[in-house]
């Protein structure tokens, strides 16, 4: 465990090296596609690309390569397959990168099930920044792996931290004085203000990005709280003094441009060429924020304003890191700042061997609550507790190779068992078990079924919905695009609906959504009256990827259904990835795997996806 920037690649480098060259195997696995892309390119670099592989479901490259890099989720895929066949990982060392995700909401089970499912046999190495209980983590897996796990602190950051406040005055002062705040910020506390710089937000966050500047500041990454505040705060930098001619800013924009041609008519470029600002966030094409990302590294921006997605691995540090709020939506409701989004936010200041300080400047407001920062700077990374649970998917693959009683070992082997939380993880298997006995899937003697078997293959947020499908024959069975249309429901967790004018819809597509949900309403029926949750299949979804299957064009379909280029984008990822996972029916349903690689390469396309070369 070290901070972000003080090297722990190169020690994973170095792990990889040493098995390398012994003739082993090597598998690094990261939480984020982007993330696993970047590494694969600097590895193939380091390494020769002749012996680096990538596996992300998206791109898969040279798969038996000694040094494989990927997602978690294929790394765990990979997992349940050699232990459905008896056989071991062709691996000798796997690393996980950002293993602070351990204690992810949604993905650590993920993590966890690596941890548990992984051979005794092959070493693990864990790096992170922001893990608060280190020791209890390795405690932990000394215990299930039978060998002492040790942990590497290195607590002393790379390139100092100074945090900064911006007064309403219009000056920059340091936020602490000896551990304390600063007089005039405690000063500007008492006093209860809550002025701002500008006259309106669409002028303050330029005037930021200017007074910075002659604070030689710059470059700096603004952590907002939205993607529609990252967009203003870009307009409000047109006040900005145009930046001058650079060869070599030209050149790196020129070489760009040429690999994602189709960014040349992207809305923000000008702004990106004139003024030398970017926002960079979730609801932008991942061509773009490759754009960003690349030229924010080679020193060619003052500032990107970006949402607290840019903190979670990501590699692109900045001078300064400004923060205008001490709270964060996590996906359901704004929280206090934790100690980890905190480190992982401030752990980006400070360019090694570029800066010998990094900043931290914290802005007044309405959110900003400095006292609650001033903990922050002192308070470690949050402890990770377990987020493993039962679900359809990890239930049918833990039953290809094992038994009710073994399943319950690996329980034991949690790390929820270990930190003796409450979570009736063998009451909630049970009652898993019992609905996929009800439901065909298991037999009597609690053995998958010939249906339980295939629908295992289907590694998805609903397997039991996407199987029934197939089952009832609702889904067609011989147009492409009608396949990955309605693929596209199912992807979607989110609960925004959009109605749409029903003349600009094909009545095929309308007709063959209606049967689909026709089909699955008993299941769906039974599944809520067994209280297993069942996300609604939204028909926007499938008109959306319907166009953009059918060759309509980019911009018209986003004007059409009113979402982001990141969420129609993100859209068709998904859907994608569970076309994929219909493509490995290939020997118990032949013809719809076939027509399921159709349906992704139909949709699998500029500006979706862009190719990763160095």
């Amino acid at each position: 465990m070290a901070p972000t920037g003080s090297g722990k690649t190169w020690i994973a480098e170095q792990a990889i090296l040493s098995v390398f060259q012994r003739g082993g195997r090597c598998w690094y696995a990261s939480p984020l596609k982007a993330l696993s892309n970047a590494k694969w390119v600097e590895f193939s670099h380091r390494f020769g690309a002749e012996h680096v592989g990538i596996l992300t479901g998206d791109t898969k490259e040279n798969p038996d390569a000694p040094i494989i890099v990927g997602t978690t989720e294929i790394l765990r895929n990979q997992l349940y397959d050699v232990m459905q066949r008896g056989r071991d990982l062709r691996c000798d060392l796997v690393i996980l990168d950002e293993a602070h995700y351990l204690g992810d909401r949604d993905r650590g089970v993920v993590w966890e099930e690596i941890m548990i499912y992984l051979p005794v046999r092959v070493n693990l190495l864990l790096l992170s920044a922001t893990i608060g209980n280190g020791d209890e983590i390795a405690a932990w897996l000394s215990t299930i792996r039978r060998k002492t796990c040790t942990v590497i602190r290195e607590e002393k950051r790379p390139v100092p931290l100074f945090p900064l406040f911006l007064h309403p005055s219009g000056r920059i002062m340091p936020l602490m004085e000896s551990r304390k705040l600063y007089g005039k910020v405690t000063e500007y506390i008492v006093a209860g203000k809550t002025r701002r710089l500008g006259k309106s937000a669409a002028l303050f966050f330029g005037e930021v990005v200017h007074l910075m500047e002659e604070y030689d500041l710059l470059p700096a990454i603004f952590f907002l709280k939205s993607r529609s505040e990252c967009d203003v705060a870009l307009k409000s930098c047109t006040r900005l003094t145009e930046k001058s001619s650079d060869e070599r800013f030209y050149y790196d924009l020129e070489e760009l441009l040429s690999r994602f041609p189709f960014l040349r008519q992207h809305r923000q470029l000008q702004c990106l060429v004139d003024y030398r600002v970017a926002a960079h966030h979730g609801g932008q094409l991942p061509a773009w924020k490759f754009f960003v990302e690349t030229m924010m590294k080679k020193g060619h921006l003052r500032a990107i304003f970006a949402t607290s997605t840019v903190a979670a691995g990501v590699n692109y540090p900045a001078r300064t890191i400004v923060l205008f709020n001490s709270d964060l939506f996590n996906g359901h409701e704004f929280c206090p700042l934790s100690g980890t989004e905190f480190h992982q936010m401030t752990g980006r200041a400070g360019r090694r061997g570029l800066d010998n300080i990094g900043f931290m400047l914290a802005v007044p407001g309405r959110f900003m609550d400095l006292v609650h920062v001033k903990k922050l700077l002192y308070q470690p990374p949050d402890e990770i507790v377990s987020q493993i649970r039962n679900d359809f998917s990890m239930v049918l693959n833990l039953l290809l190779s094992q038994t009710p009683e073994t399943i319950r070992d690996i329980f034991e082997n949690s790390l929820a068992s270990y930190q003796r939380q409450k979570l009736n993880l063998w009451k909630e298997f049970l009652r898993h078990l019992e609905f996929l006995k009800v439901e065909g899937f298991v037999d009597a003697s609690d053995r998958l079924t010939e249906n339980g078997i295939w629908a295992s293959k289907l590694r998805l947020d609903q397997p039991l919905l996407i199987a029934e499908g197939l089952r009832t024959r609702g889904f067609p069975e011989k147009d492409e695009k009608l396949l990955a249309a309605l693929v596209a429901p199912f992807v979607y967790d989110s609960d925004q609906e959009i109605l749409l004018d029903k003349r600009s819809i094909p009545r095929k597509l309308s007709r063959a959504f209606i049967r689909l949900v026709r089909n699955l309403g008993p299941l769906t029926e039974r599944m809520t009256e067994a209280g297993f949750s069942v996300q609604p299949l939204y028909f926007w979804t499938s008109v959306a990827v319907y166009a953009w299957a059918s060759g309509e064009d980019w911009d018209g379909i986003l004007e059409r259904i009113g979402v982001s280029d990141g969420e129609m984008a993100m859209l068709i990822l998904r859907t994608a990835d569970n076309l994929r996972q219909i493509v490995s029916l290939k020997e118990t349903h032949p013809e719809m795997a076939d027509l399921a690689m159709k349906a992704r390469d139909a949709i699998l396309r500029e500006p979706v996806v862009f190719e990763w070369e160095g």
